[in-house]
């Protein structure tokens, strides 16, 4: 008889573990952590919506970047595939606060935005869609200014809709 019980006792505490659990995963859902309370406003959308790196540049910054050998980009001479290309970007310049990755010839040329707390390595890898051939710029700023690196990347089947 004391087996019998103590199998109830086992099944009424996975239920009950099991009830508490979606409990506090309902809960979760309804409250959402959010990382920062202005989120959305320091989304740069006017940014995203440029259709030329330049413009681009200065919508984020509002200037311009000089090329450094100081920026490393990787990205492959040819994209087999233009809907993943792996691109990495990385340096050593000190008090680096943001990173950016842009193709030139897609439709909206900015392709990602990276920002960086003080203290964190700067560098990034991402897998990005390419129209078409097209150079791949990395802009990174640091104290204040604005480096770059870039390289053209021959893609043989379009990732956005070619």
């Amino acid at each position: 008889m004391a087996a019998c019980d103590s199998k109830k006792f086992d099944r009424r505490f996975v239920l009950q573990a099991a009830g508490l659990g979606s409990v506090l995963a309902a809960a979760s859902f309804a409250y959402p952590i959010r990382a920062s309370a202005n989120t959305d406003a320091a989304y740069p959308a006017d940014a995203f919506k440029q259709k030329g790196e330049a413009e681009a540049v200065k919508k984020l910054f509002g200037q311009a970047a000089v090329a450094s050998d100081k920026v490393k980009l990787d990205a492959p001479e040819i994209a087999e595939n233009g809907a993943v290309v792996p691109i990495s970007v990385s340096t050593d310049l000190p008090d680096v606060t943001s990173i950016a990755i842009l193709v030139a010839e897609n439709p909206s040329a900015l392709a990602a935005l990276y920002k960086f707390a003080p203290g964190t390595p700067p560098s990034v890898a991402s897998r990005l869609k390419m129209a078409k051939t097209t150079p791949v710029i990395a802009v990174v700023e640091a104290g204040g200014k604005l480096y770059s690196a870039t390289k053209e990347v021959k893609v043989t089947v379009g990732g956005c809709g070619g």
